[in-house]
């Protein structure tokens, strides 16, 4: 069963509620997401000091390069079962869920063993601080042990969210930080060091993927393990409809993740201050980024069960809705965030420098999330119907050509204190093509169903 799902109305009724029900459970649960990384940066800030925090800080753009494949996945995955929901195909469903996790489990055993033995050259090329390499060697090694795990669990939320179930994937996330906020402090006064918050994160993961079985098993969900055993094989035709779609959301935070690693290179020559002020900036950002990125997941997951039950004309109600609540949404928290600046990077470290640098970093930095969110909308739209292609080369055009270049630009004329400008400049000028693009181009052809 699937009784907590959310699905589009095939009536008149308006489409600003399904979204409100997908969404409200949706945003906590990137809230919880990003919870359980702040509670262990705000651990490791507070009870190891800021060498700690900025070793882990300096893994975290190295972990979210190799995160991109798995999003990426899961992105193609929840286009395909929103699809198959949407036209009435539950076994259709079942083959695409076990298809992708035992990709994703592949995947994360293969990038986590490559990992654990390369991860000091990676560090040292990407210019970190001498004082913390060791440190970030230690804990990027366990949290590279932990990517099957990690996987897997945001492999199954992507699924749930495809079939419109946001509160299970909501329940995970309660039980990993719950869990996550007793080890991490308790790893810590055993004595484990800056590796406590790695591990702490392995062990709530794995627990959440525990009790997510349970769940699903307890209630005949379609997507319970014991549907599922016989299904784990590979499909060539579900994978190559999966990377198509895939792949392009993969290469994007790819190239994301690389100009952050390119930016990150230009904070470190500042010293390990301004790596701690620039990472607690970013983990205060993901609570702007996630609504954006939650609302634009709606829209696609929504966009995929319009075209999968032929109502083609509610894609572009969809992407209204999207649109509109992103600026409300988004935007009130932006505002909330920028005047709470000195106290948000305040809960990660009482060092007066951090805490000074951080707050002008953070004041700029939220208004990016909400240009971001207005072109990830777009995107995510026309994804749902399978266009990918121009989209993907929008976004990496500008990330690419823009992203590390402007941030060169800032931060020789102006400083490291504007470096975050760039995303500005780099978010802005990707929503406006991909807004050209979906009115000027995507909206006039007919949308077509994959499966």
């Amino acid at each position: 069963m699937t009784s907590q799902a959310v699905v589009l109305p095939d009536g008149p009724a308006p489409l600003w509620r399904p979204f409100v029900l997908f969404l409200g459970p949706l945003v906590l649960t990137n809230v919880l997401q990003a919870l359980s990384g702040t509670f262990n940066s705000v651990f490791l800030g507070q009870m190891l000091g800021p060498r700690a925090l900025a070793a882990a800080v300096a893994f975290f753009p190295l972990l979210m390069f190799f995160f991109a494949f798995v999003i990426g996945l899961g992105t193609g995955a929840s286009v395909l079962v929103g699809q198959a929901w949407g036209g009435k195909q539950p076994e259709r469903v079942r083959e695409i869920a076990g298809t992708v996790l035992l990709g994703g489990a592949a995947l994360g055993a293969a990038v986590g063993a490559l990992g654990v033995v390369a991860v000091p050259w990676i560090l040292e090329g990407m210019g970190t601080p001498r004082e913390i390499v060791a440190e970030a060697v230690t804990y990027g090694r366990v949290m590279f042990l932990a990517l099957p795990v990690l996987f897997v669990s945001m492999l199954s939320a992507a699924l749930l969210r495809g079939l419109g179930d946001t509160l299970t994937p909501l329940g995970v996330l309660v039980v990993t930080c719950a869990a996550s906020f007793v080890l991490t402090p308790a790893l810590i006064s055993a004595g484990l060091g800056v590796a406590s918050a790695a591990w702490a994160t392995l062990a709530a993961t794995a627990l959440s993927l525990g009790w997510l079985g349970w769940r699903l098993t307890r209630r005949a969900h379609l997507l319970a393990p014991a549907g599922l055993r016989g299904l784990l094989r590979w499909r060539p035709d579900l994978l190559r409809n999966v990377a198509r779609l895939g792949i392009p959301t993969g290469l994007f935070f790819v190239t994301g993740s690389l100009a952050d690693l390119g930016l990150l290179s230009l904070v470190n020559a500042h010293g390990a201050s301004a790596v701690a002020a620039w990472g607690a900036v970013g983990q205060v950002v993901a609570y702007v980024q996630f609504p954006a990125f939650s609302i634009a997941i709606a829209a696609s997951v929504f966009a995929a069960q319009a075209i999968g039950a032929g109502r083609a004309g509610q894609v572009h109600q969809v992407a209204r809705v999207g649109l509109a609540l992103n600026v409300v949404l988004t935007g009130s928290i932006a505002v909330v965030l920028a005047v709470a600046a000195p106290s948000a990077v305040r809960l990660f470290t009482r060092d007066p420098a951090v805490v000074e640098l951080g707050t002008q970093l953070l004041r700029i930095a939220v208004w990016g999330s909400l240009i971001l969110g207005v072109g990830s909308v777009f995107s995510g739209v026309m994804r749902a119907a399978g266009t990918v292609r121009v989209p993907m080369f929008i976004s990496l055009g500008c990330i690419a050509l823009l992203q590390f270049p402007v941030g060169w630009l800032v931060d020789r004329t102006l400083g490291v204190r504007w470096l975050w400008v760039t995303y500005l400049v780099t978010y802005g000028c990707g929503a406006l093509l991909q807004c050209a693009y979906y009115f000027g181009v995507w909206r006039r052809r007919p949308v077509q169903r994959l499966v």
